[in-house]
Formats: C-alpha cells, structure tokens, sequence
C-alpha cells in the first residue's frame, strides 16, 4: 500500500528517470509527495519528463557510468533537493547485437560499465550519508536475467545484471545493521524504449502480454511505503501468461 503521508517525508533519486521504468517509477514517488530528482544522459528527455510529471520532479544530466558525472549529480542533487533517503538504480541499457559471437568488446564494456559500474558509482555516492544517518533504502532495477542467464537478455546484458545483482547483495549484507535496506528488483519482459534494441522487433501482441513500467512503479513505490523493520532484499515481477524463463 502507498503511504503518501510518509513519502512527503522523502528525497528521492532515480537515475536512468526519463524514461521507461524509472520515469515510471519517479512519476508515482513524486505523484504521491516525495521530492523527486531523475538524472539521464539526455537533456531533451529531461524536459519532457518534467513536463509529463507536471513539474513534480526535478532533473539533471547524467552519465552514470562516468564518475565525474555521478559526482556532479549529486552535488546538484545535495543543493537543489537535500538528503538522499531513497536511491533507485534505473539506469540500463543494452544491445543488439547479444551474442558473444556478434558482439564486440566495446559493446560489452559499454553495458557493463552502465549496468553495474553505474550502480556501484551511485550507491558510493549516497551510502556515505546514508550510513551517517543510519537510515536510507537503495532500489536496484536489474533483470530476471539477472536472476537466470538467459540469450533473449545476451552475454553482456546478463552478466551485467547478474554483476548488479551481486553488488546489491553484498552492499546489504555490509550495511543491515545499519538501518539500510537494499532491495534487487527483477522485471520479466517490461514494453518499454529498451525494446528497440531487439535483435528481432517485438509484435503488438507480443507487446500487449508484456508488463508495464507503471506495474514496476506500483511495487518499487510500495517497498519504499513498508514499515522500517521490514526488508524485502529480492523481489521477482513477470507477467502472468509467461514462464519464469
């Protein structure tokens, strides 16, 4: 359940917030009261998600994946919205080509270095104060396959989930008695703009048995409303008509 009365409380940051899952995400945080900053490489879909979000939310450029832009983020997120009570790692991407046959070794740095770097640059960034604190709860949007290497994610897209997945464990392991909680969020097949880069092109009826990105919002929203005592550390979502891989 949403607890708006208590997200009124909170600072939020959504990295990768533009678009897809994580604009989702930040629109239901900021819908509900919480003060909202969203980070992404592209300034054009900045603005537009400001403008959909009715200036519930703020943004700022940035390239997860390159320290100097993490560190310019935060410095802008410290000054413009304050303490950072909830930090949701949304940032991915892929690529088309999946298999280690036909992809190259600059495409699989460049998934990793998103993918997991980007998550780890962020969580370095926040969990300092979070520790201070001694209170603070961290998002990681993975992937089933991160859960299950599978070829419909590929080489690169997996193995960075999977790396995600593992730096999510770790970091909760290191800081629950701390009063942090860090949950791994795994989605099955979500209809957002990362199906653009499927080798093959998704069918409208393919499309219409995919999840949403609201679907995702509903539950990411929802762990960050439960009582304090409560740590959810996984958490797989599919659609209901598909198998668990």
């Amino acid at each position: 359940m949403i607890d708006s009365n208590l997200l009124k409380k909170k600072q939020v940051v959504v990295t990768g917030g533009a678009t897809g899952i994580g604009f989702a995400i930040a629109n239901l945080f900021a819908q509900n009261g919480a003060k909202v900053a969203i980070g992404s490489r592209r300034e054009l879909a900045i603005a537009e998600a400001v403008k959909t979000a009715g200036n519930h939310l703020i943004g700022h450029t940035l390239d997860v994946a390159t320290r100097a832009s993490v560190e310019s983020f935060f410095e802008w997120v410290a000054e413009n919205l304050g303490q950072v009570d909830i930090l949701v790692n949304a940032a991915g991407v892929n690529i088309r080509d999946r298999s280690i046959n036909s992809m190259e070794p600059d495409q699989w740095d460049q998934v990793m270095a998103i993918n997991a770097t980007g998550a780890y640059n962020c969580i370095y960034s926040v969990l300092p104060q979070m520790r201070t604190r001694k209170n603070g709860m961290i998002i990681n949007i993975s992937s089933v396959a991160g859960k299950r290497a599978i070829a419909l994610g590929g080489v690169a897209y997996s193995a960075s989930k999977f790396a995600m997945s593992a730096l999510g464990t770790c970091v909760s392991n290191e800081v629950c008695t701390e009063n942090i909680r860090v949950t791994n969020v795994y989605p099955g097949e979500v209809d957002t703009p990362i199906l653009e880069q499927r080798p093959t092109p998704v069918t409208d009826e393919h499309r219409q048995k995919m999840l949403l990105p609201e679907d995702i919002a509903q539950v990411v929203v929802g762990l960050a409303c439960l009582p304090e005592r409560v740590h959810v550390p996984e958490i797989v979502i599919k659609p209901v008509n598909q198998q668990y891989y």
